[in-house]
């Protein structure tokens, strides 16, 4: 991997992270459990994948009208978000299975969300993991000049309505990796040499992103224009509305656990030197929600549980319930902060009025 220069402290908090570290890797061997997914989270696989294609295929064969295909496109956009967040994320973090062919194919479900492996691994695996709420570094917290996630971002004047508008933009998040930021970010990643694993030959990742694109606009628009009597424009429309689905729910739940009052966003210092360690910069970066919510612990694949995803990303989202009562016992023991909110709606709540603040002009605020 290469990236830009910076470091954290290698220093801070070490008796915390050596602790921590061994409380956990001790849950697994007492109770003999493998650290990546069970059967749980294979049943949960079939289940995602069913609610993405099953609706598809209804389309294609039965004659279905008004809004039961409304209904049946915002059912694959669930389904879309599913797959994303409990079987491609569990895959390209090689923590679905204990076999390296099984995460691949498991992270390679990404394909179906009209996303890329690469870009994804990248972005998320490198970059935002690695530089969690750093801006300049984390690209999880860029969204052009529209939205000011942090008080580091140029403020303009319309951003002082972001709050009301964010909300029509987050949807947009995977119709976005269809068109155009899957090519933006290859261009970008491969001129930068970035990777995660090992660096993709050009030649390579172009023509796979091509051909994936390719198949998927084939399989998702030019299919149910062929094989049904629908208009193109109510296709394209149903499209729309899947991957709008999708990324408001993907969208939301990003910022639930990033993008709130209680979640630092800190800079290197001139040497490119931050103040914590990787660990604890994670604990001053990262916030739970609803932990004790099971619909949502299950249909999010654990990303509420954030603080523990990042300390340690090589852990299926399966374990996280068990693991979060050490992670939390052990943060309290070293005076160190584990930022959560007890449910979904007072999550949204501080992350909109969070938007509202970073939306003030900052000479007035």
């Amino acid at each position: 991997m290469k990236y830009a220069q910076v470091r954290f402290n290698t220093k801070d908090s070490r008796d915390f992270m050596r602790t921590l570290n061994k409380r956990v890797n001790n849950y697994f061997k007492e109770n003999n459990i493998k650290k990546t997914g069970n059967w749980k989270l294979h049943l949960k696989t079939i289940i995602m994948f069913s609610l993405l294609l099953a609706p598809y295929f209804l389309i294609l064969t039965l004659d279905i009208h008004g809004l039961w295909k409304l209904a049946l496109t915002i059912l694959m956009g669930v389904g879309m978000a599913g797959v994303g967040m409990n079987v491609m994320h569990d895959g390209n973090h090689g923590t679905y299975s204990t076999k390296t062919w099984v995460n691949k194919i498991m992270g390679s479900s990404i394909y179906v969300l009209a996303g890329n492996v690469y870009n994804w691994q990248v972005q998320h695996n490198v970059l935002h993991h690695t530089y969690t709420n750093i801006q300049g570094h984390d690209e999880d917290l860029e969204a052009g000049r529209i939205l000011r996630f942090s008080k580091h971002t140029q403020w303009r004047r319309f951003h002082k309505f972001q709050h009301y508008y964010s909300i029509f933009l987050y949807g947009l998040l995977t119709f976005n990796w269809a068109l155009t930021t899957d090519f933006i970010q290859t261009k970008r990643y491969l001129k930068q040499k970035l990777y995660y694993g090992k660096l993709p030959r050009p030649t390579k990742q172009w023509t796979i992103l091509a051909v994936t694109k390719l198949i998927y606009f084939s399989i998702w628009i030019v299919l149910p224009i062929l094989l049904t009597d629908l208009a193109w424009w109510k296709v394209v429309l149903g499209f729309f509305v899947m991957h709008y689905t999708a990324g408001l729910i993907l969208s939301i739940v990003f910022q639930l656990a990033h993008v709130v009052g209680e979640n630092d966003m800190p800079t290197p210092n001139t040497d490119g030197e931050m103040e914590k360690s990787w660990m604890v910069h994670q604990l001053f970066t990262t916030t739970n929600f609803s932990t004790h919510n099971k619909i949502v612990n299950w249909f999010t694949g654990g990303l509420n549980f954030q603080v523990e995803h990042h300390i340690f990303p090589n852990i299926s989202h399966v374990h996280y319930p068990k693991i979060a009562k050490i992670v939390k016992q052990t943060t309290k023991e070293f005076s160190l902060p584990y930022n959560e909110y007890k449910t979904t709606r007072q999550a949204i709540i501080a992350h909109f009025k969070y938007l509202k603040f970073m939306g003030k002009n900052p000479q007035m605020a």
